[in-house]
């Protein structure tokens, strides 16, 4: 009886209380699911805002991290990788520091936010990439920015595919004015 009344209680409860979460925090666009809030999408070529370098490659049926420590030659060779990969795109990043999220993977491998300083380096080229002006693309940046709750608790952080889906609305709107491409 506790085996399964208690479960069922339980799932009950969340839907009434918690329906968003409860159902993996589902985002929707037209009427069809487009993703989850909790779970980094994969977004491909230059026009969209990426997340973090994933040690798991995207597969949330193998969630976790590399596992690799500090002083791991190997964790090393892959930061230099991912390094050098972002540098060969994006040249103008030569000699910048870089904000530690652009070139580490996750400890999930599905992490669905980065950081302000992460959205707001790649604001550059998304907004090139787009014909879109900077300033437009850095105030969406700027509205999709979460501070830290009561500011003391989290950091500071911008969700990836509701930072896409703004883009996106954004270009259309553009588009619809005669202004965009």
């Amino acid at each position: 009886m506790f085996g399964l009344g208690y479960p069922l209680l339980e799932i009950g409860i969340n839907q009434l209380t918690f329906p968003g979460p409860a159902n993996g925090s589902l985002v929707r666009q037209d009427g069809r699911i487009v993703g989850s809030r909790l779970i980094e999408q994969r977004f491909r070529g230059g026009r969209w805002f990426h997340g973090r370098p994933s040690a798991v490659h995207m597969d949330p049926r193998s969630s976790g991290a590399s596992n690799l420590g500090p002083l791991s030659r190997r964790l090393a060779r892959h930061l230099a990788m991912r390094r050098n990969r972002l540098l060969a795109h994006h040249p103008t990043l030569a000699g910048q520091r870089l904000p530690a999220d652009m070139i580490t993977s996750s400890g999930s491998g599905l992490d669905p936010d980065i950081t302000p300083a992460n959205a707001y380096l790649q604001a550059r080229w998304v907004a090139r990439k787009r014909g879109l002006p900077l300033a437009s693309v850095r105030r969406l940046v700027a509205r999709h920015e979460r501070r830290p709750w009561l500011g003391l608790f989290g950091q500071a952080r911008v969700n990836v595919l509701a930072l896409n889906l703004g883009l996106q609305r954004l270009a259309n709107h553009n588009r619809d004015d005669g202004m965009g491409h």
